[in-house]
């Protein structure tokens, strides 16, 4: 299975921000990352109107959509209370991908990186608390039993998951 690395911080920490400078770097060092991102909110990629909106509507379990750029499959599950992260990596092509980076999922059993930004006033991470976490990353320095880096240091924390997929291949908690 393709490694997973979950970047994990309470809302507003900047979990988008960071990833959105790693995909870049971690594609320039020849990896080839795919996203998991988990959202609290009712979500909706398709436009209603649209005539796919309007047949998934309609009842249709599964909808595909496909142009020559790219393809989305959207399921309905009404009736799934929870998420389950290795189920929803398992739909992922491995064969196009060599990490599997997944914003939230915090509470998930998956090698993590977690986030602290000073200015949320969020209680600073335990990472003792979750044998999970491998790296913290930060905005100011914490005292803590794991390797900590710079939030605002992308490159740093790049470099980071680079030897920890080539040490662990990404399978190991850290």
């Amino acid at each position: 299975m393709t490694p997973l690395l979950a970047i994990a911080a309470r809302s507003g920490t900047g979990k988008t921000t960071l990833l959105k400078a790693l995909i870049p770097l971690l594609t320039a060092a020849d990896i080839r990352p795919g996203l998991i991102k988990h959202t609290h909110h009712h979500m909706d990629i398709d436009s209603p109107g649209k005539d796919s909106y309007e047949l998934r509507k309609a009842g249709a379990v599964q909808t595909l959509l496909a142009s020559n750029q790219r393809w989305a499959l959207m399921t309905e599950t009404p009736e799934q209370e929870n998420l389950d992260l290795y189920y929803l990596a398992s739909q992922m092509d491995c064969s196009l991908i060599d990490i599997i980076l997944v914003e939230g999922f915090k509470h998930e059993a998956v090698p993590k990186i977690l986030l602290y930004r000073s200015a949320t006033r969020h209680q600073p991470p335990h990472p003792e608390l979750d044998e999970y976490v491998i790296a913290v990353a930060s905005d100011v320095d914490l005292a803590l039993p794991v390797p900590q880096f710079d939030l605002n240091n992308p490159e740093e924390i790049c470099r980071f998951i680079i030897e920890w997929l080539k040490s662990s291949d990404g399978n190991n908690p850290g």
